[in-house]
């Protein structure tokens, strides 16, 4: 399922990358549940956010979010390891508040989206980090080039029915060819992401 961001909020690159929170002792909700009670199959949902940053030297910099997703994921109710998540991305959905900076993010010079339609993530390992927290490897592809990133992970909300998660990582740009702007500009990008899933 893609879901559509409406504007002009921007509250919907990991990748990926959810789930995992799920296992230690479940307490009540935003502490984690027993990992058999959130075990399942769940969609990404549009109220989930997709924000980025990139630095400039001096401050400043350019900020934005993504506008279009689609995604899922599985929580293995008896290992976590076992866990998995699919994430895409769509550049042309990227928003920053200035027409001219999407238009220039879209550009051959950094997404190529008109080459290039998805950033997507695929995780390959999960591993648990605390109670309520996790680490999240796979493989980022990206203008054709992929590459193993991580990604930190915290459940945030939980339901019979729904999870939620805050999600961070910090990519380079260079390998995937959108070193533009370096190095007046950071070579990373952070993201910084609120995903909620839905259990089918």
């Amino acid at each position: 399922m893609i879901m559509q961001k409406s504007k002009p909020s921007p509250a919907a690159l990991a990748l990926c990358i959810v789930l995992t929170s799920a296992s230690g002792p479940g307490i009540a909700r935003a502490s984690a549940p027993q990992l058999q009670d959130a075990a399942g199959n769940y969609g990404i949902t549009g109220a989930s956010r997709v924000h980025f940053s990139v630095a400039q030297v001096g401050g400043g910099g350019i900020v934005g979010d993504f506008g279009k997703f689609s995604g899922n994921f599985r929580i293995d109710g008896n290992n976590i390891s076992r866990s998995s998540v699919e994430f895409t991305l769509y550049p042309e959905s990227v928003e920053t508040g200035e027409s001219r900076v999407e238009d220039f993010l879209k550009s051959s010079a950094v997404f190529d989206s008109a080459t290039y339609r998805t950033v997507t993530f695929r995780s390959t390992s999960i591993t648990q980090t605390g109670p309520d927290s996790a680490a999240v490897e796979g493989t980022l592809t990206a203008r054709g080039k992929t590459r193993k990133e991580r990604f930190s992970v915290k459940l945030t909300d939980w339901n019979s029915r729904s999870i939620s998660f805050m999600i961070r990582g910090s990519i380079f740009r260079s390998p995937y060819g959108m070193d533009v702007g370096t190095p007046i500009y950071s070579n990373v990008v952070e993201f910084d992401m609120n995903i909620k899933g839905q259990k089918h």
